[in-house]
């Protein structure tokens, strides 16, 4: 019997979600590892369910649909870990594609360290982003980390992920659903892990692809989760009730908004293409100082399944 599951939640992207399966169902060096991969269908309408049951026969592991109606992206991790009584946990975005040696290199990094949660690195792809765009948004949308496999300071996103549940991801529901529409969920559970004395890790090898969908691939969509990445150490600090924390991130962030901002401004005037990466610091800047309730930018849930309502 296998001892890691791999999540995969997806709301409404048949064609990502196939070429993220089918991705998965060429990992190699795992035969006797895999448990299961459970797909969890974030969507109302339960619209991936007759996409999973094709792509059946084609899975070397059994493979799981779990319907989790309510949108939200806390939820639909919570649900999968509902599925699955796997040790060990690897997520995969619906977005994302793995390279054939990437859940081996994720389990080799995990013996190796001893780390409780382990990530990967991420190429960016934005094939359908404006030319003047298209270099950055790979680099925005992409991860990159060590050159070698070892223990890292900070941990990553949970797309390309793989963690002990006993120690990551306790109890029923370790995702917190207040996050569910603006995200950030992931950056609360490390946040706890790191407080516990938890370990994170880097497996340099396990490699995966992100696709930018066209409606993600623009700069305003880049720039709004750059203000969201932005507002994390305040909120994290926030929510440990480290005020002195907050206000040093709040701090640093108006500094940053004011150099980066006017940086930006000179290069916009300029037209240099340079001025991006300008918006991107400045917006991470603001973000910091803007972390409270009513600033949160909403990218799941109830507003992405607005816009697939209204396409």
């Amino acid at each position: 019997m296998g001892d890691v599951a791999v999540i995969v939640p997806t709301l409404r992207r048949p064609d990502s979600l196939e070429r993220a399966l089918r991705s998965l169902f060429r990992q190699t060096g795992v035969a006797d590892r895999v448990a299961e991969i459970v797909v969890v269908d974030n969507d109302p309408l339960g619209s991936a369910a007759a996409l999973t049951e094709a792509l059946r026969a084609f899975s070397p592991w059994a493979l799981i649909y779990r319907h989790a109606p309510t949108p939200g992206v806390a939820t639909a991790r919570n649900a999968g870990l509902s599925a699955t009584d796997a040790p060990l946990i690897a997520f995969l975005d619906d977005d994302e594609a793995a390279a054939p040696g990437w859940l081996s290199a994720l389990l080799k990094a995990q013996a190796e360290t001893g780390a409780d949660a382990v990530f990967g690195p991420i190429t960016g792809r934005a094939p359908d982003a404006e030319p003047w765009l298209r270099s950055w948004l790979e680099r925005f949308f992409g991860r990159e980390g060590p050159e070698r496999t070892g223990l890292i300071a900070e941990p990553y996103g949970c797309g390309n992920s793989l963690m002990l549940r006993a120690t990551a991801l306790p109890g029923s529901a370790p995702f917190n659903v207040a996050a569910d529409q603006a995200g950030g969920e992931d950056d609360a559970l490390f946040a706890a892990l790191a407080a516990r004395g938890g370990r994170f890790g880097w497996a340099a090898d396990a490699r995966v692809e992100e696709f930018a969908p066209a409606h993600r691939a623009t700069l305003k969509y880049a720039l709004a989760r750059a203000f969201a990445y932005g507002q994390g150490p305040s909120q994290t600090a926030a929510a440990a009730r480290n005020w002195p924390g907050v206000a040093r991130w709040m701090l640093i962030g108006a500094g940053q908004t004011v150099v980066w901002g006017a940086a930006a401004a000179v290069l916009t005037v300029a037209a240099r293409p340079g001025r991006v990466e300008m918006y991107d610091r400045a917006a991470r800047g603001l973000g910091k100082v803007l972390w409270t309730r009513g600033f949160e930018p909403h990218f799941y849930g109830a507003r992405e399944l607005a816009r697939l309502d209204a396409a």
